[in-house]
């Protein structure tokens, strides 16, 4: 299997991805730890328990934003890709829940060549997150810097 290459890449296409994941509590607390955050508000029960409006641990933003943008992969940029250039925009409108089950939705939003290699060009996609309610739980844009198809 690979991703498209930067010519295959329709402007206005939104892929519907059909890989889906339920975040648990260990993806987030390994998470946190593995990134060295501490914030009680995703570690700790108890504080999130008695100080926060949820009631409960809120899954670390950073570990969503990871999960909506690799979750595309598999349809998109798996092989095809040279590097991620930039995320933009990345907003979270609503709280993601252990147990909660996120989709991805991905819309290609521009493509463009690259000045400097003519063998890549530049697309510009913007994933979406929901949670198995339909709430949008994520949202960013991003560029990827794409190989184009190999000459024969």
């Amino acid at each position: 299997m690979r991703g498209l290459w930067f010519e295959e890449f329709e402007v206005g296409k939104v892929f519907q991805h059909t890989i889906r994941r339920t975040v648990t509590e260990a993806d987030n607390v390994l998470f946190s730890c593995m990134t060295h955050n501490p914030q009680p508000l995703h570690i700790d029960f108890d504080f999130a328990e008695k100080n926060t409006e949820f009631g409960k641990p809120l899954v670390n933003s950073l570990f969503t934003l990871g999960l909506m943008i690799g979750i595309s992969v598999n349809d998109t940029t798996i092989g095809t890709t040279i590097a991620n250039l930039g995320m933009s925009d990345v907003k979270f409108p609503k709280p993601v829940f252990h147990g909660d089950t996120i989709r991805v939705e991905t819309e290609v939003l521009s493509r463009r060549e690259s000045k400097s290699r003519p063998d890549a060009g530049i697309v510009d996609l913007e994933h979406r997150a929901y949670n198995q309610r339909d709430e949008l739980v994520g949202v960013c844009k991003r560029q990827a810097f794409m190989r184009k198809t190999p000459e024969a």
